[in-house]
């Protein structure tokens, strides 16, 4: 309870809409990636864009190294297995990119094409702290639409797809029941 506020029922930042894409970078010829929920648009000129990366992920270690990274918007036919392996599962313990049809971008950082319906480049030109996540702002440097298909909401899913949301995302509410997504 936030004495200033009052109680802050959390699970009304659900409501906020949301999409589910993979984020990855680069560093030293290794690539990584991770799915998040939390990538918008901040201007069209120049076209910019924010993320939010938990300080604890691989792939942030290697957005702040390499300070560029890559969106791949999911279309809702991504099933929870390929959700599962970008968000929970670490690239400290495999290499994400085996078996995934991906190509090298602009910026050198691989670009997801499993499942994706559009793609965005970006270089980092701005971090913002906040807290345990870090908002890396990033000028838009390349762009394309990949299918027609209609992209995955957060709401979807977890509402019609049933997953569940990993302990760094920055949407995580603790004691929420937590169902096992991947065999």
């Amino acid at each position: 309870m936030n004495e200033r506020y009052g109680k802050v029922n959390r699970k009304a930042l659900h409501r906020i809409s949301y999409g589910l894409y993979v984020v990855t970078s680069r560093k030293s010829g290794d690539f990584n990636g991770q799915i998040a929920n939390t990538v918008f648009q901040v201007t069209s000129e120049p076209a910019t864009i924010a993320i939010s990366i938990n300080k604890q992920n691989l792939t942030h270690e290697f957005i702040r190294e390499s300070n560029v990274f890559a969106v791949s918007v999911l279309s809702k036919n991504a099933p929870l297995k390929f959700v599962g392996h970008f968000g929970f599962k670490s690239g400290r313990d495999m290499d994400k990119f085996e078996e995934i049809n991906y190509k090298v971008g602009r910026t050198g950082a691989p670009i997801v094409l499993d499942y994706a319906v559009a793609c965005l480049e970006a270089e980092v030109i701005k971090e913002v702290d906040a807290g345990t996540h870090t908002i890396f702002i990033g000028r838009v440097v390349d762009a394309e639409i990949l299918t027609n298909e209609e992209p995955m909401t957060y709401a979807y899913y977890h509402l019609i797809k049933r997953g569940v949301t990993p302990k760094a995302a920055p949407t995580y509410i603790k004691g929420e029941k937590i169902r096992k997504v991947m065999k």
